[in-house]
């Protein structure tokens, strides 16, 4: 990683500014254009902000974009989803998290939270490419025992190679393929390790049916029985659930990875945003899987997180343009406790440039409206991670 970077006449809070970065943090907002660095990042005429945070996906999955469209989700996932994954190597899985990686700093991410097998092929890459991931080590009971074990073993013994990008989560994969007994044993090794846990919770009415029928309760609050749920949980989807519920995840302090795209394409139904922001939950961002989105493109998940919560609650006032960045953006980086999400001296440099002579963003009346509401991610014209440039002027 460079030790210094000079990020050159950047828009920031409405005047231009040089931004010196030092050890991988923000060190000056207001540096001389001379500033002695390693490198000098050119942003004439590109505003600064901050990069996304992606808290759920399935990186690998990018080889099955396209492969099963137009279909509910269970019929999706034991019809076609999972045949194919069983005949998935290692290799294909490598492949398929390139392609997912690339995409991700294409389109601004520089952390996503990941869900899927083979590990390690997921780790090179994202190691080769520099950015951030949290990789669950992803647990369902039709695995044998010795293979629990082993990932249990990996969760205890691993060692990270890539010096504090890469995280590893405890990830059972829903209710619905992970039994009680392993259920709490992975709360139980997450919280031994003092790591994050990862699952898929109430993401269709037919998990909350079966949930009552197997269980007697609702997934929610049968997860709350088994001392589960705790502000180490990292909860994708959670679209089928009360009041009551939305009051026990906020006091449990769960992190919810609303993810707009895939549950509208799959018709899994609507996040209840209001309900679940009055009861002070934290919520972020997720895009899900490229075969189910079919894209990684976090700045297009807020605007659709935006516009879906204005008119399932009828209120063009829900969801502000500002709410939906800070969970793209602030909300995601403190779930995972990376110390960024804000431009900020002594921050951690994680930055976007956004070209504002790009049709999108102009007129300027309002930056935060246009990046949210009007631009793609073509306008992404360079990113930061740490202080180190993954993307300059379009170029990986």
């Amino acid at each position: 990683m460079m030790d210094s970077l000079l990020i050159r006449n950047a828009w920031l809070d409405g005047r231009t500014t040089n931004i010196l970065v030092e050890g991988g943090r923000f060190k000056d907002l207001s540096a001389a254009p001379d500033a002695l660095a390693d490198r000098v990042l050119e942003a004439d005429g590109m505003a600064i902000v901050p990069p996304f945070y992606n808290t759920h996906t399935h990186a690998a999955m990018s080889l099955l974009r396209g492969y099963a469209d137009d279909m509910p989700l269970q019929k999706w996932l034991e019809d076609f989803i999972w045949p194919f994954e069983n005949r998935m190597t290692s290799a294909d899985i490598c492949e398929g998290s390139r392609l997912a990686v690339r995409e991700m700093i294409r389109t601004g991410s520089v952390f996503f939270s990941d869900m899927y097998f083979d590990i390690d092929q997921t780790i090179d890459i994202v190691r080769e490419y520099g950015l951030r991931a949290a990789i669950g080590v992803t647990f369902v009971d039709a695995h044998s025992k010795s293979q629990r074990e082993e990932k249990l073993d990996i969760l205890r013994h691993w060692s990270d190679p890539t010096g504090g990008m890469v995280s590893l989560t405890v990830a059972p994969h829903a209710i619905y393929t992970v039994g009680e007994d392993l259920l709490v044993r992975c709360a139980e090794t997450a919280r031994e390790l003092g790591l994050k846990l990862h699952i898929h919770l109430s993401e269709t009415r037919r998990e909350v049916e079966d949930c009552l029928r197997d269980h007697g309760t609702t997934p929610v609050r049968y997860l709350d029985r088994l001392g589960v749920l705790g502000p180490d949980v990292i909860a994708a989807h959670v679209v089928h659930v009360d009041e009551e519920e939305a009051a026990i995840l906020a006091e449990r302090g769960v992190t919810l990875s609303h993810c707009p795209c895939s549950n509208m394409k799959l018709s899994s139904g609507i996040f209840p945003y209001k309900m679940l922001h009055q009861a002070g939950c934290r919520i972020t961002l997720g895009t899900d899987g490229d075969s189910s989105n079919n894209n990684l493109d976090m700045r297009e998940e807020m605007k659709f997180a935006a516009l879906l919560a204005k008119v399932s609650s009828g209120d063009p006032e829900t969801m502000p343009a500002a709410e939906a960045f800070a969970m793209a953006t602030r909300n995601g980086a403190e779930a995972f406790g990376i110390d960024a999400g804000v431009i900020a001296p002594g921050k951690l440099a994680d930055a976007l440039l956004i070209d504002m002579r790009c049709e999108k963003m102009q007129p300027c009346h309002n930056f935060l409206s246009n990046w949210v509401y009007a631009a793609d991610s073509s306008c992404i014209d360079s990113v930061v991670c740490q202080g180190r440039i993954l993307m300059e002027h379009h170029e990986l």
